[in-house]
């Protein structure tokens, strides 16, 4: 088995560049305790694909402006999206040069849609929520896996107590 760190958080329309970029926030600061640079990858939408265009054209858009709002340098990757919506990917460089994607933000309608989530507005009528999938480490296994890489096995000699606490260590 492995372990994901992937949460979900529902938001209206208007709240999608708050949640975005508290979303980036966290990630830059999960990976600055570790000394990790990133780079950042803007992976729109793949062939297959449920929701409509103006769908997909207004997310991919929203991730567009988010990085942007945070002044990140980025490419842009056609299809590698996922399936149910665009997504902004975290990549970084181990010790040996490979490249892992750990983190990744991604901003989908379809599963709302598929659920029917929904819920009532300020406007007193019902509208759809949108889905922010959250997962800074991707998975704890192949986050940590990338830090023995990072650091070649040679991990510094002591851990601040932040480092610690995510990694779930004891720290006695």
């Amino acid at each position: 088995h492995f372990v994901q760190d992937d949460a979900h958080v529902y938001c209206t329309t208007e709240q999608i560049q708050d949640e975005l970029l508290a979303c980036l926030d966290f990630a830059y600061y999960l990976y600055d305790l570790f000394d990790l640079d990133m780079r950042v990858e803007l992976s729109l939408r793949p062939e297959n694909k449920p929701g409509t265009e103006e769908e997909r054209d207004f997310a991919e858009e929203e991730l567009r402006k988010a990085l942007a709002s945070k002044g990140l340098d980025y490419v842009e990757s056609e299809g590698e999206g996922s399936f149910y919506g665009p997504k902004i990917d975290l990549h970084m460089d181990d010790s040996l040069g490979r490249s892992w994607q750990l983190g990744t933000v991604q901003l989908d309608y379809n599963l709302p849609e598929r659920f029917q989530l929904e819920y009532t507005g300020a406007d007193n009528t019902t509208h759809r929520p949108v889905m922010i999938h959250r997962a800074p480490f991707g998975s704890m296994e192949r986050f940590c896996g990338m830090l023995i890489e990072h650091f070649a096995a040679a991990f510094p000699l002591w851990l601040a107590p932040e480092q610690v606490r995510i990694l779930g260590l004891n720290d006695d």
